[in-house]
C-alpha cells in the first residue's frame, strides 16, 4: 500500500513517473509500443537465422561457411572470369596485334581506351591525376614533353619497366647534387641557375648568364645537350620550353641543381597482364601529349 500511495503521476501526460529526475526533468515510466517490441524480437529471430545461413563467425580456421556457403568474394571472381570470358577474342586481338595498328581498328581502339582508362584510374591516377595533368614532381601526361619518348611504343616501354626502379631494364638516369657534394658552390649554382633561365629568356642578370653559361657547358651540356633541349636517351629534360617538373622559378631550379633530381616510377610488367599494359600505353597516348 505505501508504494500506490508514493507513485508519481505526471500530470500532462497521465503516466506514472519512474522517480528518476534530472534538471526537473521527470522520466516518464511509459513502455515501448507492442509493434516496436514485436519487431525488436523478430530481427533477433531473423539474425539467428542468418548467422545459421550464411558465413557469421571467424574461427581458428577461417570462418563458419552456413548452410549456403555463400561467398561474395567467389560471386565476384566468377563475375570477372565470365567479363573476361566475354571480352577475351578482343583480349587476344590487342595482344596479337602491334601497338601502331591498334588504332587503325576502331573495335580495338575503343576496348583497348576503355581497359586503358580502368587501369589508369587504379593504378597511376594516384600519381599522375585522374586526368593525367600530373602535380609537381610527377609529369602531366597531356602536354607534349616527354622525358623518355612519347611514341606509345616508348611509352609502353616506361610502363613495363619504371623509371629508377628495381626491374632490371628500368628506365635509368641521375642528376648529380651538385651543391650537397661539394662540385659546385653556392655562387656557381646561382650563376648556372641564371644562363638556365636565359634558356627560356627569363633571366635578368645578364653577367651572372655569362659565368653560368661556361659551367653549364662543362657540368650540364652533356645530359641536357648543348642547346638545353635534353636528350631523350638519357631522359634529361628539355630546359628551354616552359615545362617544368620541379617548378620554373629560380628558388625551384637552384634546388634541383643544388639537391639532384631522381623521381622513381614502378615497374608494371607482371604485375599488370600484358593485354592490359598495351591498352594503357594506347590510352596514355591518347591523352593528348603522345608523340
Amino acid at each position: 500500500m505505501s508504494e500506490k500511495k508514493n507513485r508519481e503521476i505526471d500530470a500532462f501526460t497521465g503516466v506514472e513517473t519512474t522517480g528518476h529526475e534530472w534538471d526537473g526533468i521527470k522520466e516518464l515510466n511509459k513502455p515501448l509500443p507492442r509493434w516496436w517490441i514485436w519487431t525488436f524480437y523478430a530481427c533477433i529471430v531473423w539474425s539467428i537465422g542468418y548467422w545459421v545461413v550464411y558465413p557469421a563467425w571467424p574461427t581458428p580456421d577461417g570462418y563458419t561457411k552456413g548452410l549456403w556457403n555463400y561467398s561474395q568474394r567467389a560471386v565476384v571472381t566468377a563475375e570477372g572470369e565470365a567479363a573476361r570470358a566475354a571480352q577475351g577474342a578482343l583480349r587476344k586481338q590487342i595482344e596479337a596485334t602491334p601497338l601502331g595498328d591498334i588504332r587503325k581498328n576502331q573495335d580495338l581502339l575503343r576496348f583497348a581506351m576503355a581497359a586503358g582508362n580502368a587501369a589508369f584510374q587504379t593504378n597511376c591516377s594516384a600519381c599522375h591525376g585522374r586526368g593525367g595533368q600530373g602535380f609537381t614532381g610527377y609529369p602531366n601526361l597531356n602536354d607534349d614533353d616527354w622525358l623518355w619518348g612519347g611514341s606509345v611504343e616508348e611509352i609502353q616501354k616506361t610502363i613495363l619497366y619504371g623509371v629508377r626502379s628495381e626491374h632490371k631494364d628500368t628506365r635509368s638516369s641521375a642528376m648529380p647534387r651538385y651543391g650537397l657534394d661539394k662540385i659546385l658552390t653556392d655562387s656557381n649554382i646561382d650563376d648556372v641557375s641564371e644562363y638556365v633561365l636565359s634558356l627560356s629568356k627569363r633571366s635578368t642578370d645578364p653577367k651572372a648568364v655569362e659565368s653560368g653559361a661556361k659551367i653549364f657547358g662543362e657540368q650540364c651540356a652533356s645530359c641536357h645537350g648543348a642547346d638545353g633541349k635534353g636528350i631523350v636517351e638519357q631522359g634529361s629534360a628539355n630546359l628551354t620550353d616552359g615545362i617544368w617538373l620541379y617548378g620554373s622559378s629560380k628558388t625551384a631550379i637552384m634546388e634541383s641543381i643544388r639537391n639532384g633530381r631522381g623521381g622513381q616510377m614502378p615497374y608494371w610488367t607482371g604485375r599488370i597482364d600484358p593485354m592490359t599494359i598495351k591498352a594503357l600505353a594506347v590510352y596514355v597516348h591518347s591523352l593528348g601529349g603522345g608523340k
